[in-house]
């Protein structure tokens, strides 16, 4: 598993991808943060934050992680290799997983570089330091298991095509749905039991419930379930194949 885990993050930054990700991802957001004027941006609002940086993040992500997640499975099943790559002594589990982890480990470089802007804000802060490190930490690690969720469900669309592009299309609806379809759904069931359940799958809800540095054991669950869920999806997927 470890050697196809190698393989696969070699394999990002063989070529201009894994680069492109990270420097788009980067660019992106820095462009929001400290050059766009506006509310949005941490000189003119007078306030020490990067709520700028959590509140465009997951949608920055709802695109590139697909564009990372795409080819996972998709052109392995294009240029034939997932038949050589199920021969091997290796389990379904284990190939979905390592193709996962190696979407997820693209995903945490591209964050690990956001720590600059925590930094630059802290040092801005009057006096210096004035920032909420609790609501900031935990915006991370919602971050973190947003992007994980997101990748989980691009392996799983990269299964279901051989086709990248559809496979692109597919991964951004599904996450759109998940991150703002069932918050916008619930408002038709105001003031009803349909509209707590329908918000408890929304990742938009667990995703702010964190960033508030409160990390609640419903939110963690949430985000493993959704994890769990389609790594299995993606594991029948590839046994439907000896069917």
């Amino acid at each position: 598993m470890y050697a196809l885990y190698k393989k696969e993050i070699a394999g990002f930054f063989s070529s201009l991808t894994g680069y492109v990700v990270i420097f788009i991802f980067l660019l992106s957001i820095g462009t929001f943060m400290w050059l766009v004027p506006g509310n949005n941006n941490v000189l003119d609002n007078g306030y020490a934050s990067l709520n700028t940086f959590f509140m465009f993040a997951p949608w920055v992500f709802m695109f590139l992680l697909p564009a990372i997640a795409m080819r996972l499975f998709s052109e392995e099943q294009k240029s034939g290799t997932i038949e050589l790559l199920l021969t091997r002594p290796i389990s379904e589990l284990e190939i979905v997983i390592a193709k996962y982890l190696s979407a997820l480990t693209i995903a945490i470089i591209s964050i690990l570089p956001t720590f600059i802007y925590f930094f630059s804000v802290y040092r801005l802060g009057n006096p210096m330091g004035n920032i909420d490190i609790g609501g900031t930490w935990g915006s991370y690690i919602g971050l973190f298991f947003l992007a994980a969720s997101y990748a989980a469900i691009g392996v799983w669309c990269s299964s279901l095509s051989s086709n990248q592009v559809i496979a692109f299309i597919i991964t951004v609806a599904v996450i759109f749905v998940f991150y703002f379809g069932f918050e916008s759904l619930s408002a038709i069931f105001i003031n009803t039991k349909a509209e707590y359940i329908i918000q408890s799958l929304s990742m938009d809800r667990h995703y702010q419930s964190m960033s508030r540095g409160v990390i609640d054991t419903r939110d963690l669950v949430y985000f493993l379930a959704v994890i769990i869920i389609f790594i299995q999806l993606t594991k029948i997927k590839l046994q439907s194949r000896r069917w």
